[in-house]
């Protein structure tokens, strides 16, 4: 059974094929806004779930047997979501903010089967927790040119990693894509490494 990931975000793609997980891209575009008074675990649910469900739409008429995977990721301090920065001022607020706080990083992930429309769902929440930075520091970061698509501003596999002092949960949550809770779901739909079961 052939895994679609439905998102156009690399590290997400990065994850599934170190993991050594095959997988195609149909990327499909959907609104991300945040709805009045959405909890930010509401939020990612329902745009992982937008996300699957967009594909799906897309490839409804082949009629081949397929998981696709939606997810979205969320930074949230203090009820406050931090997404991708608009700009290099923006990326700098966002990284003062974290500075020697800890903040969560929630991702929701979907999962649906084709043709029958069975699907999974799971929102997985990491604590994760940033050095005080120095003015120089974050000036040296957004120099780096990596806060500005990620959401927070910051990407913990990257030159980011060195400010984290702790995390509390799945590393690769951070990184856009919780593998175990992932895996657990996918083999809820039957799939496995070597296939359906």
């Amino acid at each position: 059974m052939k895994l679609i990931l439905s998102s156009s975000s690399p590290r997400r793609a990065e994850v599934l094929r170190d993991a050594g997980i095959a997988f195609e891209v149909c990327a499909a575009q959907v609104e991300e806004a945040r709805h009045p008074n959405e909890t930010v675990e509401r939020m990612v649910a329902r745009l992982a779930e937008a996300k699957a469900r967009a594909a799906a739409a897309q490839l409804r008429g082949n009629g081949e047997s397929v998981v696709i995977l939606g997810a979205d990721t969320a930074v949230e301090l203090d009820g406050e979501i931090f997404g991708k920065p608009r700009d290099a001022a923006h990326a700098c607020e966002m990284l003062a903010a974290l500075s020697g706080r800890t903040h969560h990083v929630l991702t929701g992930i979907f999962v649906l089967r084709l043709p029958d429309g069975a699907s999974q769902s799971a929102v997985e929440s990491t604590a994760v927790t940033f050095a005080s930075l120095k003015p120089g520091e974050i000036e040296a970061y957004l120099a780096s040119g990596e806060p500005f698509d990620k959401a927070g501003g910051y990407a913990i596999q990257g030159r980011a990693g060195r400010y984290i002092t702790r995390i509390e949960g799945c590393y690769f949550n951070v990184v856009g894509l919780p593998l175990a809770r992932l895996h657990a779901l996918l083999r809820e739909l039957g799939w496995t490494d070597d296939g359906p079961t």
